[in-house]
């Protein structure tokens, strides 16, 4: 069985607090990129072994340690399937806020599900994905959604960005999820995202916020200047996904967008 796993870009990113378990209360809209995707693989096998291959993007991980070999893992465990080959063709850039491991990881569970008819259900699929990180929930459902807690709480939000162009934009360099959260400053916002993302687009850029950015910027000029170049470019709205490195811009009109960086451009 074959699946694209797409990933995903953030409107707006708020953390909101530090909780007493250690992670960060989050308040955000995660919105699937359908043209950006890993091709991930799934098949049994007649062994209970967990196999992987990979091709693209080199994966510069140990297999036992991969996402996607956690994913079956996890999956034998609770319910006792047999063996899995994987094969991860990789094309959505790592360290770069896109969730694209965990989109591979969502679909290899979602693929097993089906594969050895087990008949688990989106919430049950949901919870299972959320063993394996805080936005994996997500790839299941695969539509706009309203993210709180620690990213796994969702409830569906109607963001219509039909007819837009999506630019996104990731330099070489990344940033890590530890050096992200190091930085930030937690605040309770004074009106919900959902509320805000009801003004019309070209409000968007002075009220919706990434919290990460205004360290993640200093840290990193480069992906800075991405967002800039994406504004002077004509984007209505830009801003770093997730906790970076990726940068996106949506534009009214097909964008002419002249960078050496790995650059995705789809019109939704």
């Amino acid at each position: 069985m074959q699946l694209r796993a797409n990933c995903k870009i953030n409107l707006g990113l708020r953390v909101v607090r530090k909780r007493e378990d250690g992670y960060h209360e989050l308040e955000t809209v995660m919105l699937p990129v359908r043209g950006l995707y890993d091709v991930v693989r799934v098949d049994r096998s007649d062994d209970n072994i967990v196999s992987l291959t990979t091709s693209g993007i080199v994966v510069d991980c140990q297999a036992d340690k991969n996402i996607v070999v956690r994913a079956a893992r996890l999956m034998q465990e609770r319910y006792s399937v047999g063996g899995v080959r994987l094969h991860l063709d990789k094309r959505v850039p790592f360290g770069a806020g896109l969730g694209g491991g965990s989109s591979d990881a969502t679909a290899v569970i979602m693929a097993i599900n089906e594969l050895y008819g087990l008949g688990l259900d989106n919430p049950t699929l949901a919870s299972l994905a959320a063993e394996l990180g805080s936005d994996t929930p997500f790839f299941v459902y695969n539509r706009p959604q309203l993210c709180t807690g620690r990213g796994e709480i969702m409830t569906p939000v109607d963001v219509d960005l039909r007819g837009l162009w999506l630019v996104v934009v990731k330099p070489d360099e990344g940033v890590s999820t530890a050096e992200a959260y190091r930085g930030v400053r937690p605040r309770v916002p004074e009106e919900s995202l959902v509320d805000v993302l009801r003004r019309p687009i070209e409000e968007w850029q002075r009220c919706i916020v990434n919290d990460f950015e205004p360290h993640i910027f200093e840290a990193h000029p480069r992906i800075k200047n991405i967002k800039d170049m994406l504004l002077r470019g004509g984007a209505l709205y830009a801003a770093m996904s997730g906790s970076g490195s990726a940068v996106f811009g949506l534009f009214a009109e097909s964008p002419a967008i002249d960078t050496a960086d790995f650059i995705h451009i789809e019109q939704l």
